[in-house]
């Protein structure tokens, strides 16, 4: 969000996002500003402000006079509802506080915490974080603001009126309550009454739901359904690079033929050209595609998301960088940029036939139609990897793959299914089929292209959204609805995205890209290159 200057009672107030370096600063104003919750540990830890920024940062601002932050606010979107009015807990409706619940695609921001310096109490910094709050509501075209604001005063009262005649007598201007107040007067109206919300002894554990609606807000047309092409393709011997982009072009015209929004190749597919030059060692080999074929391959596929308008989720393709080799996804978006995704645990034949090195990155890409990553083959039989990405807001996870045989398959697969299931995400598998006599290291393979889902009633009975015959070249083509997504985390049979035992289990992640990533998942900002 861009920083903005509220004129408050006692001078300017610039409203700013939050930056990593201030988060000490604000644990000490959180405690500074509720001791009692305090007392409690009911208040922000380094990790769930960690995480806000990591999830949501345009929905992490502060609130400065003269330099020195004296408030701030937390908020995270939370999933469309029938009930958006439904009960809840703050726990519940934060995760716990780590916001890994945040649904960019969902309608109502949520706020989880607004918090002022008491010294600076009547200076204006509470209307400016609300009104900071309002415009991101705005630019954000969502349908609300939800919020459970606490009864401070509530606990002076509870031996002689309900807590619903309490929010009562307040709204009505009989009773002034120093939150409750504040909020109505900002324009938020009580929708409900929260009971067991937060642990505070001055409101006895009660809230106000209170909302705000966006005047300016525009439902949108956007729908949530996704094509997905997975391509069993088929290696064999070729005698020219054209040969190659033939039969590429063949299986990215026949998607955009079907309105796929994405094309999924396999793991290593562009080996296929080291049949056009005289047999080499796998070593000499896989240098040398890398470094005689990177360039028109690049070329090729940029060339043809751009022509036909889709993803394009290239395999793999071995790049160096510096004195490594690395096994790497490259995707391109419509506008024929690219990114790359490269391959972080490298597999014992890899490694021996080829010298291949495992990356340090994990990128998440966001698109019109679902936030994506990649992880290629032996990568998804690694679970931390992919529930870094699920909590990252990842829908729709890619794993082109390369195995020799039936085993080597059904590792992948299974695997595969396993992520979908336990990060309630959708998985999207595409292999090799084939042989290359001539190019060692790459003689037999075992491909089955599939599509995984969770398991629960808005998806397939098996979890499986649609898979290939095995070992015929093809293209899978399907449909997937991230809204069922979001329906299945909130109100599935079981919810594992929200049971998980976050204060028993901390997943810590030490990528190239861990402390930047925000901007890597800005789209279509990032810098790729032509």
């Amino acid at each position: 969000m861009t920083p903005f200057t509220f004129e408050g009672h006692k001078g300017p107030i610039r409203v700013r996002p939050i930056q990593h370096e201030d988060i000490p600063h604000l644990i000490a104003l959180n405690k500074k500003a509720f001791p009692l919750m305090a007392e409690e540990n009911v208040v922000w830890s380094e990790r769930q402000l960690k995480n806000h920024l990591r999830l949501f940062p345009d929905g992490q601002l502060a609130a400065e006079i003269d330099g020195k932050i004296v408030g701030a606010i937390a908020s995270l979107i939370i999933s469309k509802e029938r009930d958006p009015y439904r009960a809840h807990t703050y726990a519940g409706i934060t995760d716990g506080g780590y916001f890994h619940n945040h649904d960019s695609s969902g309608d109502t921001l949520y706020g989880a915490d607004v918090y002022v310096d008491p010294d600076c109490q009547g200076c204006g910094a509470g209307a400016a974080l609300y009104e900071a709050r309002r415009r991101l509501c705005k630019s954000l075209n969502l349908r609300r603001i939800l919020a459970g604001g606490r009864i401070a005063n509530y606990d002076a009262f509870a031996e002689e009126m309900t807590p619903e005649d309490y929010v009562r007598k307040v709204t009505d201007g009989d009773i002034k309550d120093p939150v409750l107040t504040f909020q109505l007067r900002e324009g938020f109206t009580v929708r409900g009454i929260l009971h067991n919300y937060i642990t505070d002894p001055m409101s006895r554990n009660y809230a106000s739901l209170i909302e705000w609606l966006n005047p300016d807000y525009v439902a949108p047309e956007a729908s949530s359904k996704v094509r997905i092409a997975c391509v069993q393709y088929q290696v064999r011997k070729i005698n020219t690079f054209e040969d190659f982009a033939s039969q590429v072009e063949y299986f990215v015209e026949t998607a955009a033929d079907y309105k796929s929004d994405f094309v999924l190749f396999p793991e290593f597919f562009t080996v296929q050209l080291l049949s056009v030059i005289e047999p080499l060692p796998a070593v000499d080999g896989i240098r040398k595609l890398s470094e005689e074929f990177s360039a028109p391959f690049i070329d090729l596929m940029s060339r043809m998301a751009k022509k036909y308008g889709l993803y394009i989720i290239g395999g793999s393709h071995p790049i160096e960088r510096g004195d490594k080799l690395q096994n790497e996804c490259l995707i391109f978006d419509p506008d024929g940029r690219y990114i790359a995704q490269p391959k972080l645990h490298i597999t014992p034949s890899e490694k021996r036939y080829w010298g291949i090195s495992g990356g340090h990155e994990l990128i998440v890409l966001p698109t019109p139609k679902a936030r994506i990553a990649v992880q290629i083959c032996y990568d998804v039989e690694f679970p931390e990897a992919s529930r870094y990405l699920a909590d990252e807001g990842v829908e729709i996870l890619f794993v082109p793959y390369c195995t020799d045989d039936r085993h080597g398959m059904f590792r992948v697969r299974k695997c595969a299914e396993a992520r979908a299931i336990e990060n309630q995400i959708f998985v999207a598998t595409a292999g090799i089929i084939g042989n290359l006599p001539s190019v060692p290291a790459m003689d037999i393979h075992y491909g089955q292209a599939a599509v995984f889902s969770p398991c629960d009633f808005e998806f397939a009975r098996d979890g499986i959204q649609a898979i290939a015959d095995s070992n015929v070249e093809t293209m899978l083509v399907t449909d997937i609805d991230t809204e069922d997504l979001y329906r299945s985390r909130s109100a599935g049979s079981v919810t594992p995205r929200l049971d998980r035992r976050t204060d028993l289990f901390e997943l810590k992640a030490k990528l190239k890209n861990v402390e930047n990533r925000s901007e890597l998942n800005e789209a279509p900002e990032f810098e790729l290159p032509k």
